[in-house]
């Protein structure tokens, strides 16, 4: 046979489960888990993967404040924005935006490990962060996934 059978939406929505994980930060590194919750926020971990289709799951990310990098990213990892109006653009450290926002750090990774066009800010509203090792999804009843 050398015809690949793609399923379309229909035949896929009723068989897709999706589920939540709570992923713990405290203590991890930025990069592997960003790249781990982009995967899993495209469905790359299913055998039903297909590029154009949202199969993934939902994220919860919890003590985004303590997560670590290592190096001298702390002090020398810049992350940019602009007012647009000219001359306005800001230059932050990997440690004051920590201080400030912390959750605004696993935005920016993991943002841009995802496609950049709808499906992507499709996926993107799939993913919860937070400072504390509280959230307000309890009623969905996450699962806590391991990451290395």
């Amino acid at each position: 046979m050398k015809n690949t059978f793609i399923p379309s939406d229909k035949l896929l929505k009723p068989k897709i489960k999706e589920k939540w994980y709570i992923i713990d930060a405290k203590d991890k590194c930025l990069g592997r888990i960003s790249t781990q919750v982009s995967n899993l926020l495209r469905g790359k971990n299913k055998n039903i993967f297909t590029p154009w289709q949202t199969i993934g799951d939902y994220i919860i990310i919890i003590n985004a404040n303590q997560v670590k990098v290592t190096g001298n990213k702390s002090t020398q990892k810049l992350y940019f924005r602009h007012s647009r109006f000219p001359g306005g653009e800001k230059y932050e450290s990997f440690h004051a935006l920590q201080s400030r926002f912390p959750e605004r750090i696993f935005e920016k990774a993991v943002k841009g490990m995802l496609p950049k066009n709808r499906l992507g800010r499709k996926l993107f509203r799939r993913l919860k962060i937070y400072c504390g090792a509280s959230h307000p999804h309890l009623a969905q009843k996450p699962e806590l996934l391991h990451l290395e």
